[in-house]
């Protein structure tokens, strides 16, 4: 059965049965979402500060002045977050020192059906331009999502099939901007309306930047040029019940500057998401969300010929029931989701990674225990089965089964009013990667020579988090400490030899392609992050906030040696204006050096990274129309990405002053 057909399937029945006059009694309409909700922390709609872990959340205003063609350019500033850096179409975010299969990237709550996780040169088709927030969430509710979130999930929220039924008619918005540092200019925008009671949205985004100049000169084959939209709607019950469908679209060309290539690059997605309310003592709902993806893209030389094509179809499919209270249980979910991908190559690079398919099925469990009144527990568990098949380098087609079980516990302590204290301790089991497993070759845009271990392990994870939440009249601080130890952890060795194309291998440099190994041993990552703000001027429309954050990984193997590419510490802070007619502030932050890098890797330097903004709204009448300036990098530091492969050949962008302009009927 094909899945788009399967989706659409799904969401009729969802429509049948919620329009069920059973199910039609009590539900409400759902009330909205304010701007504290983080609706990937649970299933049940809970503030910021009332998760053992500590989420984020950047709205749609922050994303517009992080600027950037990728998700990891809007999180750049949330303490514990940093990215890959290998190329404006291609950086992906890193949680605590883990990236790639450890953090689970899902838009609207289902995955991105991407192969980024393939090689750090491929690109995650999200453009910023299209979400309206971004969340970051770890702790137990990240075993809904799958035991590639050892790290942390991140969820790109972006309406496109809309969860609640619009209060206007129309509403409207339109963003437009011009970059300095690499003569970029960009348009987007949205419309959500309704016709009784369905919900309609639409939006359209286009990008495009040249080659972007750094202190050094301008980086050659730094360029993007994107565009991509959306198109969906749900119909609504008045139950609280809706079933709702979308298609998007994403197609992106960028280059990959430590190479003459580039990567032309498309997705179509069709997307699903449905809710029956249920009007019974035990059932509060039926969840039922859903995805496929196609994808492609082709790996092309300066003069339009293609080197490679990647492909990969994609399913995802997750049904969640939620329950009511069930004595000293608040809440409960019972979920099961269905993951299965089918990958493949053609081409000069084809040999990298021969035709692979993964199948997830999962089922799990989450539930939310009132022990005493200051006292909140979070617990978890879930099960998987993943079968997985390929080619590895002995050139036997090879099956692989795994059996991953992982659990979670979070407690959340109020000590006294606007004190939380947080405890969450859990073990997650991770099945091998596809690239892990089978990669047999090289691979042109990180310029490796890659051999995977068909013999991997399942990976094991188990840590430990403390966090603090403090809200005492004008300070607030958000902090936690986190120590995570690896069984059989699975990283990629450089083992100080370069390759050709061939696979012959000699000691030092001789050849283009560094050789890397994939194998497993312990490892330790441990750190701490954290947030304070403290409001200098308050009142009921405006506030002047002084604020400084800062975090630290370290990651150590087994055998003394450093985990490769982990991010070096950083401290800073600035101030924020706020006001009804015009916003103002800067934030400055010191990246150490890193001088704890990964065998035959090298040191990287600290930098300076200093930025400012302001906005202005005109028309008092007009509040949607909002002009603003933001600049960055303002110091013009060179600055190097220590978590990217290719650091020593490129740098980031330098000084930059980017021009807003927006309007909006909301």
């Amino acid at each position: 059965m094909k899945l788009p057909s399967l989706l659409a399937s799904t969401s009729l029945v969802a429509s049948l049965m919620a329009a069920a006059p059973a199910w039609a009694a009590d539900a409400g309409p759902n009330d909205g979402s304010g701007p504290a909700i983080v609706v990937t922390a649970t299933p049940f709609r809970h503030t910021q500060d009332e998760t053992p872990s500590i989420p984020a959340k950047v709205d749609a205003q922050q994303i517009r002045q992080a600027g950037g063609a990728s998700i990891a350019d809007a999180l750049k500033d949330v303490p514990g977050v940093s990215a890959s850096g290998f190329a404006q179409g291609a950086s992906r975010p890193i949680i605590r020192g883990m990236d790639s299969n450890r953090v689970r990237l899902l838009e609207d709550g289902t995955s991105i059906s991407d192969v980024s996780d393939i090689g750090p040169d491929h690109g995650t088709p999200i453009d910023p331009l299209s979400a309206r927030s971004i969340e970051v969430v770890r702790g137990a509710a990240t075993l809904r999502y799958g035991s590639q979130a050892i790290g942390g999930v991140i969820n790109t929220i972006n309406n496109r099939v809309p969860t609640t039924l619009p209060t206007t008619p129309l509403s409207g918005e339109l963003t437009s901007s011009y970059t300095s540092v690499n003569r970029g200019g960009e348009v987007a925008g949205l419309v959500d309306g309704k016709a009784g009671d369905l919900a309609l949205h639409a939006d359209a985004y286009y990008r495009r930047t040249g080659d972007y100049d750094t202190p050094l000169g301008r980086q050659d084959n730094s360029f993007f040029h994107g565009w991509g939209g959306s198109l969906g709607g749900s119909y609504f019950f008045g139950n609280g019940s809706h079933a709702g469908l979308a298609v998007t679209h994403y197609d992106a060309q960028y280059g990959i500057p430590s190479d003459t290539t580039y990567i032309d690059m498309r997705q179509t997605k069709v997307l699903s998401r449905n809710v029956i309310e249920i009007a019974s003592p035990l059932l509060k709902s039926i969840n039922i969300d859903g995805s496929y993806g196609d994808y492609q893209h082709q790996e092309k030389n300066p003069d339009g010929s293609v080197n490679t094509t990647f492909r990969n179809k994609e399913a995802n499919l997750r049904g969640e029931l939620l329950f009511n209270r069930l004595g000293a249980i608040s809440n409960s979910a019972l979920g099961v989701e269905y993951q299965h991908r089918d990958f493949s190559a053609v081409g000069a690079d084809s040999s990298y990674l021969q035709p692979a398919t993964s199948q997830n099925i999962a089922g799990y469990v989450f539930s939310e225990i009132e022990l005493a009144k200051p006292l909140h527990l979070e617990a978890s568990a879930r099960v998987e089965h993943v079968s997985v098949t390929g080619t590895p380098l002995s050139d036997q087609f090879t099956s692989r089964n795994y059996t991953p079980v992982s659990a979670a516990l979070g407690m959340l302590y109020t000590a006294a009013p606007g004190i939380k204290l947080g405890l969450t301790a859990s073990t997650t089991g991770r099945a091998p990667a596809l690239t892990e497993l089978f990669a047999r070759g090289g691979h042109d845009g990180p310029q490796t020579y890659e051999t995977g271990d068909p013999n991997l392990k399942v990976e094991r994870a188990k840590a430990l988090e403390l966090s603090l939440r403090a809200n005492r009249g004008a300070f607030h601080f958000e902090g936690s400490l986190y120590s995570t130890w690896f069984s059989n952890y699975i990283y990629g060795e450089l083992t100080g030899r370069t390759c050709d194309d061939d696979g012959n291998c000699v000691a030092g440099d001789a050849n283009d392609l560094r050789e890397v190994f994939y194998r497993q041993q312990g490892a330790h990552f441990r750190g701490l992050e954290g947030e304070a703000r403290y409001d200098l001027i308050k009142t009921a429309h405006t506030s002047l906030t002084a604020r400084v954050m800062g975090d630290l990984t370290r990651a150590t193997l087994d055998d003394g040696n450093n985990v490769p590419r982990i991010a070096p510490w950083r401290l800073g802070g600035g101030l924020d204006w706020q006001s009804p007619r015009w916003d103002a502030g800067f934030s400055y932050t010191r990246y150490g050096t890193q001088n704890d890098y990964g065998l035959f890797d090298t040191a990287t330097a600290g930098y300076n990274a200093l930025s400012a903004h302001v906005a202005v709204r005109p028309f008092k009448q007009w509040q949607g129309v909002e002009f603003s300036l933001v600049g960055q990098n303002l110091t013009n530091d060179v600055q190097r990405y220590a978590t990217s492969f290719n650091k020593d050949l490129v740098v980031m962008p330098g000084r930059s002053v980017r021009v807003v302009a927006r309007i909006a009927s909301f």
